[in-house]
């Protein structure tokens, strides 16, 4: 199936930011703006490194019509574990021939996303606290600041003189998350698999092409949660003000049933 989605300029997408008012606080999940994101990366663990990504910035009452999409390949200047490569289809040589040099990728897209934040928009990604500490390790290894210090200071926001302030909800790394893993493990009772695919089926989300593409997992990623709210209106009806704690209650009463599972 084909993908929509508008693949948008980088400038495009911070107009579109920029034309946003601030998210009123008490606006329901349902109706709230999203900047769903993934990514792809070199392996799992603290030193591997971001390959791909993908930032899509979701208005519910557009749906996939309304979406803007943006995408990176980035030259991880290191070897892509064999997983990983099966997984993600990237070969190191494609990585050093085509990828963007992180330092930019990766400066641009810290600052997309904290812009995004200064408006009130949550960040989606599933399971996201892997995305969130990527994406920080990435910039931390390039020098760069990460998305909290560059809210903290009203850094790296396009010079946009309306986007200092800190967000109202938290999660990783301070910032505005909404994971629909969370949601999902709350309020589902299966015993299946939860990653990606799997939950999306379980939803009746399609894919719009093939899993482990950053933008085909975060547009899935954002139908997941679309279909969460329609069908527990207790989820869609949360308040931003309000979804932080009530993930940080979610992971905890998970934990505390499934100890040995992260």
């Amino acid at each position: 199936m084909g993908m929509p989605t508008a693949l948008m300029t980088i400038p495009a997408v911070i107009a579109a930011l920029r034309d946003c008012r601030r998210q009123d606080p008490l606006t329901p999940l349902r109706d709230s703006l999203l900047l769903g994101f993934d990514t792809e990366t070199t392996g799992l663990s603290s030193a591997d490194a971001i390959v791909s990504a993908a930032l899509v910035l979701r208005a519910p009452a557009a749906g996939h019509d309304g979406d803007a999409a943006l995408s990176w390949t980035i030259n991880p200047h290191r070897s892509l574990s064999p997983a990983a490569a099966a997984v993600n289809g990237f070969t190191d040589e494609e990585l050093r021939r085509r990828g963007l040099e992180p330092q930019d990728a990766l400066d641009t897209i810290a600052a997309v996303i904290a812009l995004a934040q200064s408006r009130n928009i949550p960040l989606l990604a599933y399971n996201a606290p892997f995305d969130v500490r990527m994406l920080r390790n990435d910039l931390r290894r390039w020098h760069l600041p990460t998305v909290a210090e560059r809210l903290a200071g009203a850094d790296g926001l396009f010079n946009d003189p309306d986007a200092a302030g800190v967000p109202l909800v938290l999660g990783p790394e301070e910032l505005l998350v909404v994971d629909p893993l969370v949601f999902d493990r709350a309020v589902s009772d299966r015993n299946e698999r939860r990653r990606l695919a799997d939950t999306a089926f379980y939803y009746g989300v399609s894919p719009r092409g093939d899993f482990h593409d950053a933008t085909i997992d975060t547009i899935a990623a954002l139908d997941v949660l679309a279909s969460l709210c329609r069908l527990h209106p207790d989820v869609g009806s949360l308040p931003l003000t309000k979804v932080g704690g009530w993930e940080q209650d979610a992971c905890q009463r998970w934990h505390q049933r499934h100890p040995c599972r992260r």
